[in-house]
């Protein structure tokens, strides 16, 4: 270690179905990995600070490194609403140098690196992002209960809604909604307690089950699918893209809209650099470069 600044920085990945941390030297390589549970601030604050501290730990564990020697943190957090809410978590980790941010800059730098272009991150949660350097528009983002349309969330929500219409008789049941509601024990009242309580990452659990069957050919699942690339479109279509401007599909819902695309869209997908791990390490090693700069 040289000079007063340690050397080593992390990166915090925090979604709402699990954290990752990982331990890295400024150069680059990765020293070690952590994970835990969710960590959507607006979900549940006490929560995700825990989950983000148990990641960490678990990072830190595997490089055999202490906290001392971390010199730079970068936490890209799900349901980071303003200052406040990172004034909070910064609060709660116990090291120098922490910038906490939502997670759109994370998963923007991991993905799209020094290019430009359009990243659509669909996960449990979803938001669109513009970037053309230095500037960064972003789309959406909005959380479960009032946006994140086309997410794992949202596409889980709206699979129960298409149950209950064909329990009701006003939506035609299809292999879908009949394995949905075997799922439930064949109780519509089940789905209904479900979702009295159901976080985001409850509802995203059963997203998987809708595009599994839209690409078997599933009337409702092939539905709710192109209702989701609707809403995709429509934002990459308000980006205005210019030619030569890529568009990565990140998260465990991103790539597979790709086929219900429109063709234009389909023609700029390119494949991510990296994720938003990547992202949140390589803007802690700018944050330590920076640090190390300045002392």
């Amino acid at each position: 270690m040289s000079g007063t600044v340690p050397l080593l920085a992390i990166g915090i990945d925090g979604g709402g179905s699990r954290c990752r941390a990982a331990l890295a030297a400024p150069d680059g390589p990765v020293l070690g990995r952590g994970e835990a549970g969710p960590a959507n601030v607006t979900t549940d604050l006490p929560e995700a600070t825990g989950n983000i501290l148990a990641a960490v730990a678990a990072a830190l564990a595997a490089a055999g490194a202490e906290p001392s020697a971390v010199g730079a943190v970068h936490a890209g957090l799900a349901g980071v609403m303003g200052s406040d809410d990172a004034a909070r978590v910064t609060a709660a980790l116990p090291f120098a140098g922490v910038t906490v941010t939502d997670d759109r800059p994370t998963s923007v730098e991991g993905a799209l690196g020094p290019r430009d272009g359009t990243l659509a991150a669909v996960g449990t949660g979803s938001f669109l992002a513009l970037k053309r350097s230095p500037r960064l528009r972003c789309i959406g983002g909005w959380g479960a209960q009032v946006g994140d349309q086309a997410s794992g969330a949202w596409l889980g929500r709206a699979l129960l809604e298409r149950v209950l219409l064909a329990c009701d008789g006003l939506a035609p049941g299809t292999g879908l909604t009949r394995d949905t509601l075997a799922a439930f024990g064949g109780d519509p009242n089940a789905i209904v307690r479900f979702a009295a309580t159901a976080r985001p990452v409850d509802l995203a659990a059963h997203a998987p089950r809708v595009a599994d069957a839209a690409e078997a050919g599933d009337p409702a699942g092939l539905d709710l699918m192109r209702r989701g690339a609707g809403y995709l479109g429509l934002a990459l279509d308000a980006f205005d893209l210019r030619p030569g401007e890529v568009l990565c599909l990140t998260g465990g819902l991103g790539p597979r809209y790709a086929a219900f695309l429109a063709e234009d869209h389909r023609a700029r997908i390119a494949a991510p650099e990296g994720d938003a791990l990547h992202g949140a390490v390589r803007l802690a090693q700018a944050r330590l470069a920076a640090r190390r700069g300045a002392a």
